[in-house]
């Protein structure tokens, strides 16, 4: 199976991640907000079905889909050292342009 990130590798599946964190929708809220055909919508919400990105439930014939951020805590995790690194360098910066502005 994919891990996350290689299933966050396609950009077509990162952007209906972020469709969906904004809320869960039924496929053609998605193929309207992407402009795509809805079996390329389709085929990218079952890989993130299968590694656990996105959840479907069933509204008579419809079939509504939400995220599932728990497989997220792997990318999180792999950036905090990232971030622990930028961070004081961003605050730096912050404080720099703060004093260019006086």
């Amino acid at each position: 199976m994919a891990t996350t990130f290689d299933v966050l590798a396609e950009p077509t599946r990162r952007r209906i991640i972020e469709e969906l964190g904004k809320g869960e929708c039924p496929v053609s809220t998605l193929v309207d907000r992407l402009k795509m055909s809805q079996p390329a919508v389709s085929k990218q919400l079952r890989v993130l079905r299968e590694s656990g990105l996105a959840v479907v439930r069933r509204e008579g014939q419809k079939r509504i889909y939400r995220l599932d951020a728990e497989p997220l805590k792997e990318l999180d995790q792999w950036l905090a050292p990232f971030r622990a690194y930028w961070e004081p360098h961003l605050d730096a910066l912050e404080e720099t342009l703060d004093s260019m502005e006086d």
